[in-house]
């Protein structure tokens, strides 16, 4: 395949690229934008670059041919506990005083990796906890790790690597959590494996925070490495939606040349030896809200956000001025949104309410609001599925099968019931059961079309969840 573009064929393609992907490529990029090109021409059959290049250009690209384009455009290179210093904070500084503060208010963790590639960082942070955490079975953790590549994931979730994955690694890591296979490459243990859940994610276009999507009331985010690829404009919109994702003194953690004042207007900035993090400050207080019995009256339109418990923040750690946190799942459903909709006369339901809630992290009250809305109207499959959602991720993992199996006694079609109860039996250990309900969720979404929304989904349509599925799951028997 002949690979030279023209200066004049690169610029209108970073034009291009950057307007409808939201990818960076100034002319400093252009060899890696021509080499991106190269890759996806060969995909795609044809002949040379240019010919590439001009279909793009010429074309009304489709999601999956957007995503296809992102796909080769970004760099998969990565290796365990890359970029030492960072991980080094998270583990000697913050999570010590995660679990300190969990241990008196409830067993749980929320940590994702955004951007996670072929899975190394993730399972990093999988393999830190388990050797910070003695009594890691009592705890309830959920490690999300997204990409936009599907065929990243695939190799994330078969978790079978090469010499050149450990690099990095600190001594004695390869041999407590890694066994030998007979072509010479290291398969990662189980128990660490499980720890994880991967699932595709474009953070330029998908709807984040998302309770079913998991992108909800996190503690820590990493996303280092990724924001990098954005226009200005977009890395802005990311980090946003990144902040809306965490809680109150949640953190974030991105690359050494991604560390921005402008860029992270929204947090505190964090010094620590050799690293710097991102602490999301907490909102200025607002009027108090009462949660024991909510009802639609309680939110006032003068409020910039609903008034929640937070967690305290770090010493020195500065107030910032409020952001109006995105949309989350389907229809626009944050705090402001409600605010704005009940002064014109629009009360928020119960299981709106309770969506704001658990997107924030006060999952009680999101469950007591959960109950009151089925106590209403019992025969609604979704306010189910709401609620073993919210049980889940209190650990009420009883409790959220119990929930999912009566959405589907309601609607044996719900398919994201059916990829729910997949993940779940996953998490115990159940991996007959959880291929039983993906391939039953595979058979239904092939009866829509691949571009048709699949409800509570968040945004995700019937072919990128098909995607997923494929993806990410390990068909294989498990010994």
């Amino acid at each position: 395949m002949r690979e030279e573009l023209s200066p004049q064929t690169l610029s209108r393609l970073s034009s291009f690229i950057g307007s409808t992907i939201g990818l960076h490529f100034p002319p400093e990029r252009w060899r890696e934008l021509a080499h991106g090109m190269v890759t996806l021409g060969a995909l795609r059959g044809f002949a040379d670059a240019e010919d590439c290049a001009a279909w793009l250009l010429s074309s009304s690209l489709s999601r999956e041919q957007i995503e296809m384009a992102a796909r080769q455009l970004t760099v998969g290179e990565t290796y365990f506990f890359r970029e030492r210093a960072g991980l080094d904070a998270v583990e000697r500084e913050v999570l010590p005083d995660l679990i300190r503060r969990r241990r008196a208010s409830g067993v749980r963790l929320r940590i994702w990796s955004a951007g996670c590639c072929t899975g190394e960082e993730p399972y990093s942070v999988a393999m830190m906890l388990d050797m910070m955490l003695p009594d890691l079975s009592d705890w309830n953790i959920t490690i999300l790790a997204t990409d936009i590549n599907s065929r990243f994931l695939e190799i994330a979730s078969a978790a079978e690597y090469g010499a050149w994955s450990f690099r990095s690694v600190p001594p004695g890591i390869k041999e407590r959590y890694f066994t030998a296979t007979a072509a010479g490459r290291f398969q990662l243990a189980r128990k660490i494996r499980r720890m994880v859940t991967f699932s595709a994610l474009n953070l330029a276009e998908d709807v984040y925070p998302s309770l079913a999507g998991a992108t909800n009331a996190m503690d820590i985010v990493l996303c280092r490495n990724v924001l990098m690829y954005f226009a200005p404009e977009q890395a802005a919109r990311v980090a946003s939606n990144i902040r809306a994702a965490l809680v109150d003194g949640g953190w974030l953690l991105v690359a050494p040349c991604e560390t921005s004042q402008t860029l992270f207007k929204g947090f505190a900035t964090v010094n620590f030896p050799e690293a710097i993090l991102y602490r999301k400050s907490p909102l200025p207080p607002a009027q108090p809200v009462t949660w024991a019995a909510p009802t639609p009256g309680q939110i006032r339109s003068a409020e910039p956000g609903l008034s929640l418990p937070s967690e305290e923040p770090l010493p020195g750690a500065e107030p910032v001025a409020p952001a109006r946190e995105p949309a989350t799942d389907g229809p626009i459903i944050d705090a402001q949104t409600l605010a704005n909709r009940e002064s014109s006369g629009q009360p928020a339901s119960q299981d709106e309410l309770a969506r704001v809630l658990a997107n924030q992290g006060e999952l009680s009250q999101a469950l007591a609001l959960c109950d009151q809305a089925i106590a209403a109207d019992g025969v609604d499959p979704a306010k189910r599925f709401l609620r073993a959602l919210v049980a889940q991720e209190l650990g009420m993992l009883d409790e959220a099968r119990e929930s999912l199996e009566r959405t589907l006694y309601l609607d044996p079609d719900f398919v994201m019931a059916h990829v729910a109860l997949g993940s779940l039996a996953r998490r115990l250990g159940r991996p007959r059961q959880s291929r039983r309900h993906l391939q039953t969720a595979l058979s239904l979404l092939t009866r829509l079309a691949p571009d048709a929304p699949v409800a509570e989904a968040s945004g995700l349509t019937a072919g990128r969840l098909i995607e997923t599925i494929r993806a990410t799951v390990d068909w294989r028997d498990e010994a």
